[in-house]
């Protein structure tokens, strides 16, 4: 096996020391893993109210399928009216609100229209853009920054 004119500069450099040996040398370089974020948590702005009415306000959205998006489609309530499709699909990927684990369409239907808003600007940034920052530029002072709409409000930490 031939070995390049770097590999084998590297072996005669450093195999006396220990620091490389033949095979770490000959080897193509690896690049560093990577983890991919699945899990998105976030604090509604109003909150969900259970059915013993608790305020439920932290959850947490996963990132969709491709089978997260098509069996909405044959669900006999989106195709009665297609509005109902981001009912559906968040009741899919919102797997936590609160101490409710059990998320389904009902659940969504019973979020205040502010919380509703919310997750669906949370799933597109997620699903599209893979973040939940944004940049905000302050209007008095013009300079540029990024807040985590995930987070909770402000003066929240």
């Amino acid at each position: 096996m031939r070995r390049s004119a770097l590999a084998q500069a590297l072996v005669e450099q450093h195999e006396e020391s220990g620091q490389v040996t033949a095979a770490q040398a000959a080897a193509p370089p690896t690049e560093p893993a990577q983890t991919l974020v699945t899990e998105f948590p976030f604090v509604l702005p109003r909150g969900y109210v259970g059915p013993s009415g608790t305020v439920h306000r932290d959850g947490v959205m996963r990132l969709a399928t491709a089978r997260d998006e098509l069996v909405p489609m044959r669900d006999d309530r989106v195709r009665e009216n297609p509005a109902y499709l981001t009912v559906v699909l968040l009741g899919r990927v919102v797997t936590r609100l609160g101490t409710v684990t059990d998320i389904h369409a009902g659940v969504i239907e019973n979020l205040f229209a502010a919380d509703l808003a919310f997750l669906q600007d949370l799933y597109r940034r997620v699903n599209q853009e893979g973040h939940t920052r944004a940049g905000v530029t302050c209007p008095e002072c013009g300079h540029g920054f990024t807040i985590d709409l995930a987070g909770g409000r402000l003066g929240e930490s």
